[in-house]
């Protein structure tokens, strides 16, 4: 390699292991997979063994995530089939994809989508999204575009074995093997054929930031203690605290003398016990019992309610997303609206920040799929734009109700695509519905045209014509 390109490439390895500990440690908690550290010694060491965890963090994840669904691309001036969009979505299964990179652009702030060429068996285009555990990238302020791109596809023990580093108009393939590294440089004419999709960029942060914050981590954190406080409350306090003052020993041995057990002890009901005849008189000869009432456990679950409705208000998710108790139903739909209307805004904001990106991978996807080169792209083009899902969540009545106020505003809609759309139909619906209407279209004509020639051989004048026209030949 380059010395310029190998230390590009020594850079975005360097700047990719700097970022590993936080980015895993945040799928660690999207996986359930990080166990809270025992603080303090009032609970017992066992209890911080049992693995007690929380999803509240893959929820932050997961609930906005399905509110951000691409339903696909639309061209205004244009048929994107007639370009062999239908084969590059299907054959990339990209909307599957797109919802993974989504979930991968919340966990660790950004994700990665990158355009290959295709080979042999394979769609003419190719769309691979990869998440930041994987890949990083130089952004360049001034032209809002990567510079660079590193995307690891392959590790061993730790160990980096193979890689792909995306250049301007160069890819650099490289394998490890047991003699050492093999490198592939590949010329294009697509320039760096990568974009991220950062969740919440902001000037100086390009990249964006996590949704599992530190606040979030933190208040996940405190949960799980109050939960880890509450089983063991269920274990030692929720049990009766008994005092016996003067009673035989005896009680609490079997039969060979030896202790009994401590569930023996407690869970025995009904006890007899024996007085002791050595007393002196100033002693007890009787025991006496002292009974204290068990601790009541609601201080730990108002704890660990205030810990989730701190979390939803931190997540920017509806209370019933997490709490446990004082949840009342919304009575109507502006009430669940408004309920839910922080989680609507920054599921309408983040589509809004991945939509440039993924305009241009898919527009660079078409070329590569019509081999056009990038910088002879039509102005046309322009105009391909994601078509995202409604993050609010309506009934289809509401819809079709709300869909029919705007056609009767503006009638002629409701002979477009968009007038189907607004009447709540799904992609496959509307395409469905035009294939029915266009069918029964070509039936009428061809019923019209049979009739009128029918209509024509009944006439006498055409028949006579015929006739003529047949003597005469």
């Amino acid at each position: 390699m380059a010395d310029d390109d190998n230390r590009t490439l020594n850079g975005l390895l360097g700047q990719l292991a700097e970022k590993e500990s936080r980015n895993r440690l945040r799928a660690a908690y999207y996986d359930m997979k990080r166990l809270t550290r025992l603080t303090g010694s009032v609970i017992p060491p066992q209890y911080w063994s049992l693995g007690i965890v929380l999803g509240w963090s893959a929820r932050a994840v997961d609930i906005l995530a399905r509110r951000c669904n691409l339903d696909g691309f639309v061209w205004p001036g244009g048929t994107l089939d007639d370009l062999g969009w239908r084969e590059v979505w299907e054959g990339n299964n990209l909307g599957s994809e797109v919802s993974q990179g989504v979930v991968s652009s919340l966990i660790h702030s950004t994700a990665f989508v990158v355009n290959h060429v295709g080979g042999k068996g394979e769609p003419s285009a190719l769309i691979h999204f990869r998440d930041a555990l994987d890949a990083t990238g130089e952004w360049n302020a001034r032209t809002r575009r990567l510079d660079s791109l590193l995307s690891v596809t392959g590790r061993e023990d730790d160990h980096v074995t193979s890689l792909a580093l995306y250049l301007d108009g160069r890819t650099i393939v490289a394998e490890k093997d047991s003699s050492g590294w093999t490198v592939e440089v590949q010329e294009h004419d697509y320039g760096v054929p990568a974009e991220p999709l950062p969740y919440k960029p902001r000037l100086g942060r390009a990249f964006g930031s996590s949704r599992i914050s530190r606040e979030v981590m933190g208040l996940q954190d405190q949960a799980v203690r109050a939960l880890i406080r509450l089983e063991a409350h269920s274990d030692i306090y929720a049990i009766p605290d008994l005092w016996l003052l003067g009673a035989d020993q005896s009680i609490f041995k079997n039969a060979d003398g030896s202790l009994k057990a401590s569930w023996q002890v407690v869970m025995g009901r009904i006890k007899g016990v024996p007085d002791d005849p050595d007393r002196d008189g100033d002693q007890l000869a009787r025991a006496d019992v002292k009974q204290f009432p068990a601790a009541s456990p609601a201080p730990h679950l108002e704890a660990l309610n205030a810990y989730a409705k701190m979390f939803a208000r931190a997540a920017s998710l509806p209370d019933t997303a997490v709490a446990i108790t004082d949840l009342a139903n919304p009575t109507s739909a502006e009430a669940y609206d408004a309920s839910q209307h922080e989680l609507i805004a920054e599921a309408e904001g983040a589509t809004d920040d991945w939509s440039p990106y993924l305009r241009r991978a898919a527009v660079r996807a078409l070329a590569m799929a019509n081999g056009v080169k990038i910088r002879d792209v039509p102005a046309e083009w322009a105009t391909i734009a994601p078509r995202w899902r409604d993050p609010r969540f309506l009934s289809r009545a509401a819809q079709a109700d709300a869909g029919m106020k705007q056609l009767s505003a503006i009638p002629w809609l409701a002979d477009t695509e968009v007038g189907l759309e607004l009447l709540g139909l799904d992609p496959q619906q509307i395409e469905r519905a035009l294939a029915d209407r266009r069918r029964a279209q070509a039936q009428q004509r061809t019923a019209m045209l049979a009739a009128a020639a029918q209509a024509a051989r009944q006439d006498p004048v055409v028949a006579a014509l015929d006739g003529s026209g047949g003597d005469a030949g």
